[in-house]
Parts: C-alpha cells; structure tokens; sequence
C-alpha cells in the first residue's frame, strides 16, 4: 500500500459574530486546516491515541491523518471504488472505515498500511454508511440504499444484518446508549429506531410531525435520544422512558437544514446548519433548553456533514466539502444566555 507524506499550512480563525444571532452568547474557537488531497470531500475526523487526526476521504479512496504535533498529512491509498465514507478508531489505534462505494467494513493497520476487508454478506446491503462502536467493541453501522443495519463482531468478522421494516427507511446517524442499544436515523422516513442487540429486532419511533427527516443523532447521559430535523430545521428530543418528544425550533429557522451533531461531556448538544453560507455551528443547553454559540465555519464548510466530540481534549471534529478538516473548542465555552 502506498502512503504519501506531505506538510500544510493551518487556516485558523477568530470566532466571528453572526449579525442575525447575536444574542446567542458565548462563540465558539474554531480552527480549519486546509487538505493537501484537492476536491477529495475529506470528512469524518476521528483522533487516535497518539493525537493523530484520522479522516477519509470519500471521493479519493484514502485515509490519512493529520500529526497535530508537527502539521503534516500522511495518507493511505484504497481500492479504486472503495468510497469510505466515515471511520472510527479502536483503542488499538486500528482504524475501522466504511467502504460506501463496493460494500465493505475495512481495517487499516496503520504501521504497515494492510487493509482487512470484511465484506458485507447481502448483495442488497451494499453501501455501509455511518460507523459507532459499542461497548464491547463491536461495530454498529447502518446502511442507507440497502434499508439496513449491522453489526460487526470485530474479534471475528461475524456480520448481522437486520432489515428495516419501513420501506425507503434511509438509516442514516447512529449512536449507542449507556445500555448498548443502537438508535439511528431513518432519514427516509419520520421515524427513529432502536435496535435490541439481544434480539436484533428494530423498535421504531414516529416522530411528531409527518415531515420530518433526521438526518443525525446523539445520546446523553440520562440515554435521551436528541436528533436533528433536516427538513424543517428543529432539534428533537426523544424520552424511550416515556416514549414522549419535545422539539425547538433551530435560530435559522425552516431553511436550517441541520446535518452534522455531536453532545458533549456536559450533555450539551451541538450541531451545524447547513442551509446557510457560511455553515454555522450552533449550541444547545439541555438544562435551559435556550441555544447558544451560534459561530460561522470559518473556511464557509460548503456541508459538514458528521462530526465526533472527544473526549479527551473537549474538543469537537469535523470535515467540509470545502476540503478542511475543523476543531470546536467548546469545552470552556458558556452555555449561559446573556
């Protein structure tokens, strides 16, 4: 496998003032460092054990990373036809990456740059989307044209694959709860679902209003479910206790369109409207239920699209299909409205 090492230059920016949300306190520091790999849709950041930046790059075929320490780039080739397109990163340092274009899950070997290829056993499940890890190590993923999701049994490459029951159901975001049950998107369809890893049997939720598209999801840590409405621009929360919901309407209003989201170590949720250009990242606090940090993307994003919140740093990772990779600093940020 052929690995390329190469150096850039950051692009960093000064969190700007939105003139149409500026009673939304507190901004957020971003940072952007521009991708040598030009027009590759680098997107999916994931930081490893030894500060290393991983990402794929969905229309490149690659992986690579980026060395915080020193700046540079180091990418490693794919199959023509792979198309990765998200990745996640074991306490290994092994990185794990959906091959969306010719259905497979791939294992990058960073040290030697070997690549173990799990096929995915259906013919109909081919284009695995978004990747999470459970608390055993194992892989959930979904499948977003097949109408599935998976399991990944990383010790022995036993794939489960459960169909949705909802036509054109689209499971797009996924995330695990403290009790190891997956929730994900259907961004086909008005509903989010959970998966009983015991059963494999899908419970599905409708959402309260017949026009919406989640797009992504996050948990927090009373295992409430929140996601983001792409269609009509709202947040949402999802009580399994109760089975009740509760929505808010997000500061760009109906042509928000909501894409990448991440929670935080305090339970804060943070997501990225995309209707606008620039993208603006925005902030939400659960315990006053009021929105905050509202902060353009300094390259413009073009579409972030996934984003990963770590938590060793308080940092939050994402791509642009303006060809950067981006850190949040929103570990120090205040939720308080001013």
């Amino acid at each position: 496998m052929r690995s390329i090492l190469l150096a850039t230059l950051s692009l960093s920016a000064f969190p700007l003032h939105s003139t149409d949300s500026s009673h939304l306190a507190a901004q957020v520091a971003i940072k952007e460092w521009p991708v040598p790999y030009k027009e590759t849709r680098p997107r999916d950041p994931y930081v490893d054990s030894q500060n290393r930046v991983w990402f794929v790059g969905q229309v490149g075929n690659y992986i690579a990373y980026l060395d915080l320490g020193t700046g540079n780039f180091r990418r490693y080739e794919l199959e023509d036809g792979a198309l990765p397109h998200n990745l996640i990163v074991d306490k290994q340092d092994m990185v794990w990456y959906a091959g969306n274009g010719n259905g497979h899950i791939g294992k990058l070997h960073p040290k030697t740059g070997k690549v173990t290829r799990y096929p995915i056993p259906d013919p109909e499940a081919r284009d695995p989307h978004t990747l999470i890890f459970d608390g055993k190590g194992d892989i959930w993923f979904t499948v977003q044209n097949g109408n599935f999701v998976g399991r990944l049994a990383t010790r022995t490459g036993k794939v489960d694959l459960i169909k949705v029951e909802t036509p054109n159901a689209r499971p797009y975001g996924i995330e695990v709860d403290s009790k190891g049950r997956p929730w994900f998107n259907e961004f086909g369809s008005d509903k989010i679902a959970m998966v009983d890893p015991g059963t494999l049997k899908i419970r599905e939720y409708k959402l309260p209003n017949e026009r919406s598209r989640g797009r992504r999801i996050a948990i927090t840590s009373d295992d409430r479910v929140w996601y983001v409405d792409y269609a009509r621009g709202f947040l949402g929360r999802l009580d399994p206790k109760t089975g009740q919901f509760k929505e808010w309407a997000l500061p760009g209003g109906s042509s928000a369109l909501p894409y990448a989201m991440a929670s935080d170590a305090q339970d804060r949720l943070w997501m990225v409207e995309t209707g606008s250009q620039p993208n603006r990242l925005v902030g939400f606090d659960p315990k006053t239920e009021k929105f905050f940090g509202t902060t353009p993307i300094p390259s413009g994003g073009g579409t972030v699209r996934h984003m990963v919140y770590d938590e060793r740093s308080g940092q939050i990772w994402f791509g642009t299909d303006n060809n950067t990779v981006g850190r949040a600093e929103v570990k120090e940020v205040r939720a308080a409205l001013r």
